[in-house]
């Protein structure tokens, strides 16, 4: 596009939405604090980033396009370490909870929002085979994984994207209140669906932002969704498009009133 285009501005940027391995936290094994953390230190993700196209960057729990709120990887405290690729330590951790010679499992992804998904899950799928832990790759129709996956009625495993958020309460409340029923890793943790809510009580800027860094820290530590990356995304635009910026989101509204042409 550069090439063919040369006068259009470009600009990168971080998407909003993240990739993710969800597991049935509420279910043997993954139950165990121990086999998710193995999951995590199965996958090598700047390696899965170059793999999966070249782009990106590991993520935390609030994905690295919302930069006011999310942490970067090394800020995690104790969890930070989970994010490091470690396949012996990942077998360590199993035969720990009592899976020396692993285990099988299955790991559903959809082919509805195309190839590259169900490619990059078998990069998941090699990457856990290293470590023992033998996935069962599911490919489902769109539709059935809208009526079943995604309402938290699978088994196993799942490789797929966490949508769109445009502030950290979205990404977060759902995905890991116990009250909340997009919650489909059943995650069921007393502690952080307290911290959950009070963030969401909390009218201080700057103190609500320091709750959700906890909050992030928190759930790095116990990987009751193991997170990938976000992806760059380039946005192009004419010359004379002023006052424009890109973001993930479908406010084009707000965009298009903000703006002007000079022509």
């Amino acid at each position: 596009m550069k090439k063919s285009h040369p006068h259009l501005v470009y600009q990168d940027f971080l998407s909003q939405s993240a990739g993710a391995i969800t597991m049935r936290t509420d279910m043997p094994p993954f139950n165990d604090v121990r086999v998710r953390r193995a999951i995590s230190h199965a996958i090598d993700r700047q390696a899965f980033v170059e793999a999966v196209g070249g782009r990106g960057a590991p993520t935390s729990a609030v994905s690295r396009g919302l930069l006011e709120w999310s942490l970067p990887i090394d800020q995690l405290g104790e969890g930070a370490r989970y994010y490091r690729y470690d396949a012996q330590e990942a077998r360590r951790l199993l035969a720990e909870a009592g899976y020396p010679k692993g285990f099988k499992t299955q790991l559903t992804v959809t082919n509805g929002l195309g190839r590259d998904l169900v490619d990059d899950a078998q990069v998941v799928q090699r990457y856990l085979k290293d470590v023992g832990i033998d996935a069962e790759l599911k490919i489902q129709e769109y539709g059935a994984y809208v009526a079943t996956t995604v309402q938290g009625k699978f088994e196993g495993l799942v490789r797929g994207p966490i949508g769109v958020a445009w502030e950290p309460d979205g990404r977060l409340y759902r995905a890991y209140a116990s009250d909340s029923s997009r919650n489909i890793g059943h995650v069921n943790d007393a502690t952080l669906t307290a911290m959950l809510k009070e963030q969401r009580r909390t009218k201080d800027l700057e103190v609500r932002k320091q709750l959700i860094y906890d909050i992030q820290r928190y759930v790095a530590a116990q990987q009751y969704y193991v997170y990938l990356n976000s992806g760059t995304i380039t946005t192009s635009w004419q010359p004379y498009v002023k006052n424009f910026a890109p973001n993930h989101s479908f406010d084009y509204g707000n965009r298009a009133a903000a703006l002007w042409l000079e022509r």
